[in-house]
Parts: C-alpha cells; sequence; structure tokens
C-alpha cells in the first residue's frame, strides 16, 4: 500500500476504513432509483396513470382527419301503377323489372284472388292492348266449353266461371243455403218443399224467385262486356243454375236439381 499521507495519518485511516466497508459489505446494493431499471430492463419513466393512458392514445390520433360517413339519402321513386277496368276485371299497368307490364285480377269487391291474365309489350299502351286480347281469347276458349241444356238449350258455364261468380256476386244467406242444399243433394236433387224449408220461406213460389235471382246474378256477372263477341247465357235465371227433375208420380212433384258444374264449384269454393 503506498506511503500514509503526510500529516494527516487519521484522516488516511479514515480513508482506508471506508473504501474497505464500501467493497466488503454484503448489505450493500444499488440506489433504489437504478434497482428498478436492472429488473424491468426499460429506461427509467415517467408515470403512466389510465387517464395520460388515454390522453396518450387520443395524441397519436390528433391532427388526423376523421372521414365522415354519409347515408345515402336518395330514395328511389316509387313505381307508378297505372289501375283501370275490362268488363269484370280490374286492370293494373306499369314499368315492372325493365318491362311494360299489365295484369287482370278480379275487379272488387270480391273474395276470388290470383291473377287472371298478363301480357307485355314495348310500351304501356302497348302491354294494356296486349292483355286486353289475351282477356278476350280467354271469354272464347270459356264459352267454347259450355254446354247446352238439352231441357232449355241454356249455355251451362263451367265449373271454373261458375267458382269466379260465387266468389264475387253478393248472394243472400237464404240463397247460399238453398244452393248449399241443392248441392248436396247432387243429381238426385230434393224436393221444392224442403228447399223453401232451408231458405225459410213458406212458399216454393218465393223460393224458386230467390233462386232465380241467385242464377241472375250469376249471369249478368259472366256476361259482363269486354270487348269478346261471346254470346251471353241466357237470362233464364233459374235455368242458369238447375232444373226441374222427372216427376216420377203425378202426385210427388218433381224435385229441384243444380246443374253437375255449380254443385262441383260450390265444393271448390266452400
Amino acid at each position: 500500500m503506498g506511503r500514509p499521507i503526510a500529516g494527516r495519518p487519521f484522516v488516511s485511516l479514515i480513508v482506508f476504513c471506508c473504501l474497505t466497508q464500501q467493497f466488503r459489505c454484503p448489505d450493500w446494493s444499488p440506489p433504489n432509483q437504478y434497482y428498478d431499471l436492472f429488473i424491468s430492463g426499460d429506461q427509467p419513466m415517467s408515470e403512466y396513470t389510465a387517464p395520460n393512458r388515454s390522453d396518450a392514445g387520443r395524441d397519436v390520433f390528433k391532427g388526423m382527419s376523421k372521414k365522415s360517413k354519409t347515408k345515402d339519402t336518395e330514395k328511389k321513386a316509387p313505381m307508378s301503377i297505372r289501375v283501370g277496368a275490362y268488363g269484370r276485371y280490374q286492370i293494373k299497368s306499369g314499368y315492372v323489372a325493365g318491362v311494360y307490364t299489365a295484369r287482370a285480377f278480379p275487379k272488387p269487391p270480391t273474395k276470388a284472388r290470383g291473377l287472371i291474365a298478363e301480357a307485355t309489350g314495348k310500351t304501356e299502351e302497348a302491354a294494356i292492348a296486349a292483355l286486353h286480347s289475351a282477356i278476350d281469347e280467354r271469354e272464347v276458349r270459356r264459352s267454347e266449353s259450355r254446354r247446352a241444356d238439352p231441357r232449355t238449350g241454356t249455355l251451362i258455364p263451367t265449373s271454373e266461371e261458375y267458382v269466379e261468380a260465387l266468389n264475387t256476386v253478393n248472394l243472400t244467406r237464404p240463397q247460399r243455403t238453398m244452393v248449399m242444399a241443392l248441392a248436396q243433394a247432387e243429381a238426385d236433387g230434393l224436393a221444392k218443399v224442403k228447399v223453401a224449408a232451408a231458405g225459410s220461406y213458406k212458399s216454393t213460389t218465393s223460393a224458386k224467385k230467390a233462386l232465380a235471382s241467385a242464377g241472375r246474378m250469376i249471369v249478368e256477372y259472366l256476361s259482363s262486356e269486354t270487348g269478346s263477341k261471346v254470346p251471353a247465357t241466357s237470362l233464364d235465371g233459374f235455368a242458369s243454375i238447375g232444373f226441374c227433375g222427372d216427376a216420377e208420380h203425378q202426385e210427388n212433384p218433381a224435385n229441384w236439381i243444380l246443374h253437375p258444374e255449380l254443385c262441383a264449384a260450390i265444393r271448390i269454393a266452400t
């Protein structure tokens, strides 16, 4: 070891003791501010609390322009539908899916549903004209399918026509009750008094008048004018829905019988 500091032996001893104590002390440890640095491996940093983190996060995006979302407020104009009529049908026309279209439906008020006919064209007027032709052709086909009653010569509507009429004409409750009773009897028919009783009529004459009125409403509906040249069905109301059967005995009056086409239509419509 070097020569003691001259004139200051006591000071040299103190310095020596301090040096040896500093390096030999087992409890020595780095100052607190450096201890955290060794453990974490990070540089010392300022306090980073939750509010500070939020502020820091906002600062990252500060100055960046946020693109606002724009909603397409433009709405397509509603499709224009023209409503008209042709005979007993309601006509609706318009520009549908890029095509001028015209469609026929049962005219309100009615219980009937569904499309009757449809046509398209280069213009709306052309589509309507084509639809009128389609309806006329349909009426002609129906007319050709009607049969003539051998008893009266009356043209009997098809079951399809009867169904359409029954869903449209406004029969009274007694009329419907009598027609239903006759339909259930089918080809055998019912005695006049039983039919009258079903409709709550006191006389068979009143009952027959009510049935004839129902027949006329059906005939008038099916004879509604269109552009077709289909001959109208006879306006004999009772003959349009049924007939009187042959009496087996003179003392027993003949039964009233509905046309089979009407019987089938009632089963379908009810």
